[in-house]
């Protein structure tokens, strides 16, 4: 009789387990390689290695104290794969409420097979984020992710907008400052590799090149100067329904720009909604005829040409023909005999055509290029104008009929502000700049250039305090300072290429305090109505701003 413990039945049983385990281990072979094959295949195919560049950290605009007017914030973009996507539908009706995305929309988005990348919302705030990223780990929603992205922000709105200018959702710098520093602000971006799995979850993220932030830069610009100045031209252009109103506010030793404005302001964090004059800033990148604040360019020329002796008096009739042209003042008055300073005072046209021919055609367009006119002025910022200047070859019998005070000639106000700056710096016209400091570095004012003689200089500085003060301008008074400066009253040109009767530029030059300037200040209204010359429109302004800088920078009076 045969027992369990016997060795022959032991050992068919162990037999017995082997192929049942073997028919079981060949069951699921051929289950995975048959039935399953499909389904692992597509796993295993949607499991995917992506390498993606992390955005680097854009550097800050701040003004010459430290006050922020550009900067970056965290935020977060979604993106989705649609490849990985089963029920597009669904996973919009989840997301649209959140992301303010209407849901058919979205689920069209979704539904695109023929790609595996698509935003769905770009730079939004990180709490939008933080729910998607909810939604999705919740609801078990595949291909939906979110990254972090940095949004540019500008915290002070319209104030200077024309002169930062603005980066795009890149980042990339696309106008103004933003632009013209792009390389320093932009840093590099990391990169990293990222593993995901079938069902969009990732797996591993590995750091392969950490980013460099972006350097942060300093203007000269000053946040309060700019805002009461934009604030200044903003009323102005009220009162007296203008077209526009721009300034230029300066340090006439250094080139130091303290405000740029353009009115009417518009305000960055909308400027891509902007139309292309909206974006414009106005003072470097437009030109325009300049009118009788000219004409201390034409007074240079003839006192450096020795022309014209300081005292000596012109005969100036009532009218002038020149070129087929009537030149006259634009007020009534007989004939007299006035020296350099009582037409400038005066404002007299024929005066300062007169002084003009004592100089001659040649040597008059010589001083003009001399101040840099027909020229860019370097300054930092991109798209700068050059202005338009008639070469001496082409001039007409009229020519220098209307080239000395201010006519046929186009430059920009911050030409117009460095012509002045040279006869407040004893001769001297800076280069102007833009920025201040890069980093931790300070960056040097640049070199300017020897545009007359301190003589001539102080001698101009005489007549232009004149100006003010013996009645040219007296709405540019400032208690406590003695103030240089001259008014400009520009005709503008019609449609069908006359001067207009109807339409002008009012404009002021000044500096102060004139013993010692320190600030120089330009300021341009365009189409000013009722009528409104540069002495009624323009000057009140210039004081304002003026009187509002002098205290702010601490420029002691007189």
């Amino acid at each position: 009789m045969k027992v369990l413990g016997d060795p022959d039945r032991r050992i068919r049983l162990t037999l017995l387990l082997f192929v049942v385990a073997f028919l079981a281990i060949a069951g699921w072979a051929v289950f995975l390689q048959t039935v399953n094959a499909q389904e692992i295949s597509r796993r295993v195919d949607l499991r995917h290695v992506e390498e993606i560049d992390t955005p680097a950290h854009r550097g800050t605009i701040f003004d010459r104290d430290g006050n922020e007017l550009a900067v970056g914030v965290q935020a977060k973009t979604v993106i989705a794969d649609p490849k990985l996507i089963a029920n597009p539908q669904a996973e919009a009706d989840a997301l649209a409420p959140v992301l303010g995305i209407d849901a058919g929309t979205l689920s069209r988005e979704l539904s695109n097979k023929d790609t595996g990348f698509v935003y769905l919302a770009r730079k939004v705030d990180p709490s939008v984020g933080d729910r998607v990223d909810q939604i999705v780990k919740t609801g078990h929603l595949a291909g939906i992710e979110t990254r972090p992205e940095e949004k540019r922000v500008y915290p002070q709105n319209q104030l200077a907008a024309q002169v930062i200018g603005y980066a795009g959702t890149d980042n990339k710098g696309l106008a103004g400052m933003e632009l013209e520093l792009d390389n320093v602000l932009r840093g590099r971006p990391g990169r990293q590799r990222v593993i995901t799995a079938g069902d969009g979850s990732q797996i591993e993220t590995v750091s392969l090149q950490e980013g460099v932030p972006g350097t942060d830069v300093w203007l000269t610009i000053d946040q309060s100067i700019q805002y009461e100045t934009e604030k200044v031209l903003a009323d102005t252009v009220r009162q007296w329904k203008a077209k526009g109103a721009e300034a230029v506010v300066m340090n006439p030793r250094t080139g130091a720009i303290y405000a740029l404005a353009s009115v009417p302001t518009v305000d960055a964090n909308q400027f891509p909604n902007l139309t292309d004059e909206q974006k414009r800033n106005r003072p470097v990148v437009d030109s325009y005829e300049p009118g009788s604040i000219f004409k201390v360019v034409t007074a240079t020329a003839a006192l450096e040409e020795h022309t014209y002796t300081p005292g000596q008096t012109l005969y100036l009739p009532t009218s002038l023909e020149m070129g087929g042209f009537t030149i006259q003042d634009a007020f009534s008055r007989g004939p007299v005999n006035w020296d350099m300073g009582q037409i400038l005072i005066h404002s007299s046209n024929i005066g300062a055509v007169k002084i003009g021919m004592s100089v001659g055609a040649r040597k008059l367009n010589g001083w003009i290029g001399r101040f840099g006119f027909g020229s860019p002025t370097g300054i930092d910022f991109p798209g700068e104008a050059r202005g338009i200047v008639v070469p001496v070859s082409r001039w007409s019998a009229s020519t220098i009929g209307n080239v000395p005070i201010g006519q046929g000639i186009s430059v920009t106000p911050l030409q117009m502000a460095l012509a002045y700056c040279a006869v407040a710096n004893g001769g001297l016209e800076p280069k102007p700049y833009l920025v201040r400091r890069i980093g931790g570095k300070d960056v040097p004012a640049p070199a300017g250039k020897p545009v007359m003689s301190a003589a001539t200089a102080s001698q101009l500085t005489r007549y232009l305090v004149g100006v003010v003060d013996d009645g040219g301008a007296p709405a540019a008074k400032i208690d406590g300072y003695s103030v240089a400066g001259k008014t400009g009253t520009a005709q503008m040109i019609d449609p069908d290429g006359r001067y207009s009767n109807q339409n002008y530029i009012g404009s002021f030059v000044g500096f102060a305090p004139s013993g010692d300037p320190k600030l120089l200040v330009l300021v341009k209204v365009v189409e000013p109505h009722p009528f409104g010359g540069g002495m009624t429109v323009a000057a009140p302004a210039f004081q304002k701003i003026t009187q509002f800088a002098l205290q702010k920078l601490g420029i002691s009076p007189e």
